[in-house]
């Protein structure tokens, strides 16, 4: 049981202020009854609400993929730097309390950003212990050495740092063009990994999290929410 105040803020994405407003202009039903009182205790499961004569219907959390477009900063407040966030590029339908991207991309990294508001999956998901795989693919200034497939199954060194082992491969002839699974998330990992065998990582994109491919229907900037089996593929861990 919630009060009704706080389910029709996350339902609605308003405000508590702005909940307890509806309530007192006599919008809002619960069971058939009006209710004014912002403490009236409801379960969303069970009880019916009405706004406005319509039926709300709640779900928990969700979960959105995005793909992330250039520029933008996986973040929820942009303010302090004037930036735009991926919070902020959400559809409005899209928008509600709590959400935040699970994990960050660079700026300028493009492709498979997850924005849930479900602080404990993303807690899973992004636990090394976890071992839940990003799939990234990297265009490389020159063509990599063939010692770095080998560097990186054995967990590459980054300054002072020793990353877990990875998944190096190549995606053209020339090997200017990678394909790499990481499961940590360290500062410009995928980049210093490049770096410490003499390369500059030109573009970067996350094409896969889990065993869940980024949709290729999604256009930069595009999101759509995620189905449970979907959610599931996340989960799935890759042996590296």
């Amino acid at each position: 049981m919630e009060r009704i105040d706080k389910l029709l803020s996350h339902s609605l994405n308003i405000t508590r202020s702005e909940a307890r407003a509806l309530l007192k202009k006599g919008g809002v039903r619960l069971n058939g009854k009006a209710v004014l009182s912002p403490a009236e205790k409801a379960n969303e499961q069970s009880d019916c609400i009405e706004v406005n004569g319509e039926k709300l219907t709640f779900q928990k959390f969700v979960y959105i993929m995005m793909n992330k477009p250039p520029g933008v900063i996986s973040s929820t407040d942009g303010r302090k730097t004037a930036e735009k966030t991926v919070i902020d590029i959400l559809p409005p339908e899209m928008k509600r309390n709590g959400l935040f991207p699970a994990g960050r991309l660079d700026k300028d990294t493009v492709g498979f950003m997850l924005i849930t508001d479900d602080g404990a999956f993303a807690h899973d998901i992004l636990s090394p212990k976890k071992h839940i795989s990003k799939t990234y693919i990297a265009e490389l200034d020159k063509p990599f050495p063939c010692d770095a497939i080998e560097k990186f199954a054995c967990g590459i060194e980054i300054g002072s740092e020793k990353c877990m082992p990875a998944i190096l491969s190549a995606e053209n002839s020339s090997r200017t063009v990678a394909c790499v699974v990481i499961r940590q998330g360290k500062y410009h990992q995928v980049k210093r990994m490049f770096a410490a065998v003499g390369c500059e990582v030109i573009s970067l994109k996350r094409i896969a999290m889990g065993d869940l491919p980024l949709d290729p229907n999604l256009a930069p900037g595009e999101c759509k929410y995620l189905s449970n089996e979907e959610i599931l593929k996340i989960k799935n861990m890759q042996k590296l």
